[in-house]
């Protein structure tokens, strides 16, 4: 099979976003031996034979008290692909996190880019720190996708053109939108991922109201639906807490 030049690839859109668990090591008896070890020192480490579920007490203890450093001890690690817009909101999150992102300098972009689906909400309404986002019309939306669209090809077309005359890959990707798709691994810990989400995610048992932007909302989505398997017992412990990270 020979690949496709990039010469002859056409912009693809997409209005969705990928998040792939790709490894881990976290379960809620991470949790609970970190916790221990402050009253029965090396025996602590018995808890990763036991049943957790005989201890969900203590996870929402520490939870509920905001007793937050047993809740490092795990690591998951996601592949993620959407727009960069979203890995630049992503990355202002640090303590826990750790990121590598595909480079424009070392290989050639592909042209898929972000187009909003139609369950997007286009239209903001109100002051800032007060508005609220409402549907748009069908002429917003086919306006939206167009100017988008169009713009996204003459962008892509400018950076072949770039590339073709011998200009080097991390100048001409200059020219390109931050709708363009890229892809990152994002290694956290359960600590650092409640965070994320109090922040980045609406939810109806939220303590404090967050207002992201969707799609990074779509991303957390994503995200938490892979972590509440991994440890349901903490999961349900932040949630019944307010969603607000220990």
């Amino acid at each position: 099979m020979t690949e496709t030049p990039a010469e002859d690839l056409k912009p693809t859109f997409r209005g969705d976003v990928s998040v792939e668990l790709v490894k881990h090591s976290a379960s809620d008896t991470d949790v609970l031996f970190a916790a221990r070890v402050s009253t029965v020192g090396e025996q602590s480490l018995d808890e990763l034979s036991k049943d957790p579920a005989r201890s969900k007490g203590l996870i929402n203890y520490l939870m509920r008290d905001r007793h937050g450093s047993p809740f490092e001890h795990n690591s998951m690690t996601f592949l993620i692909s959407a727009p960069i817009f979203v890995f630049r909101e992503f990355m202002r999150h640090r303590v826990g996190w750790s990121y590598n992102e595909e480079s424009g300098r070392y290989r050639e972009l592909e042209p898929v880019f972000y187009v909003p689906d139609a369950d997007r909400k286009l239209v903001q309404e109100g002051r800032p720190g007060k508005y609220v986002f409402v549907e748009g019309t069908q002429a917003q939306q086919e306006l939206t996708a167009r100017c988008m669209e169009d713009s996204y090809r003459q962008a892509y077309e400018a950076y072949q053109e770039m590339l073709a005359a011998g200009v080097a890959r991390e100048v001409a990707r200059a020219v390109l939108p931050v709708g363009l798709f890229s892809s990152m691994y994002a290694t956290c810990n359960a600590r650092s991922l409640m965070h994320f989400l109090g922040l980045r995610t609406q939810h109806e048992m939220a303590k404090v109201p967050s207002f992201p932007q969707r799609e990074i909302e779509m991303v957390g989505e994503r995200m938490e639906a892979e972590w509440a398997q991994l440890m349901p017992l903490t999961y349900a412990a932040f949630n019944a807490n307010g969603r607000v990270a220990p």
